[in-house]
């Protein structure tokens, strides 16, 4: 499916960016211009009752953002083909969809969780901020990697 305009021809919007994982989400936002993405949050399945409680607290962090988008990273095997992962990212991206009204992008991802900690190294983070803040890192990845595509390029989950 192809991109649709989300407030009008060449408006700025704002994304949000997530790094999906069975342990902690990672989320990223951009500027309003929808230009540069920036950490802001991991959600760690730890601190909640279940994955339905996670899903309500990561609706909320969404909404508190005021952005016009969503961006789901996808992950994918190095073969190309889906993961039990990747099918429950399908799972959630639906429950999002149901709870906002908002656009929700699929952005295609493999080995964000290990660039990551590759950026995470050589910005000299100790080991303990480095597992603090990985999955938002991931999460910038994945946001600043859909920044860079054109419009066209761009596909709705």
């Amino acid at each position: 499916m192809t991109a649709l305009p989300i407030r009008g021809q060449g408006a700025a919007v704002k994304y949000v960016g997530i790094d999906y994982g069975l342990s902690r989400t990672g989320l990223a936002v951009s500027d309003p211009e929808g230009r540069m993405a920036f950490p802001l949050a991991t959600l760690a399945l730890r601190y909640f009752s279940g994955r339905g409680a996670l899903l309500a607290a990561l609706v909320v962090r969404i909404a508190e953002t005021k952005a016009g988008a969503v961006v789901m990273g996808l992950p994918f095997l190095a073969d190309g083909g889906e993961s039990e992962t990747t099918r429950q990212v399908r799972n959630v991206t639906e429950r999002i969809r149901r709870r906002l009204a908002l656009p929700v992008y699929f952005m295609p991802e493999l080995l964000s969780t290990v660039e990551a900690l590759r950026d995470l190294r050589q910005a000299g983070l100790r080991e303990s901020r480095r597992r603090a803040v990985l999955d938002q890192q991931a999460a910038v990845r994945i946001l600043a990697s859909f920044l860079a595509l054109r419009p066209d390029e761009r596909r709705l989950a």
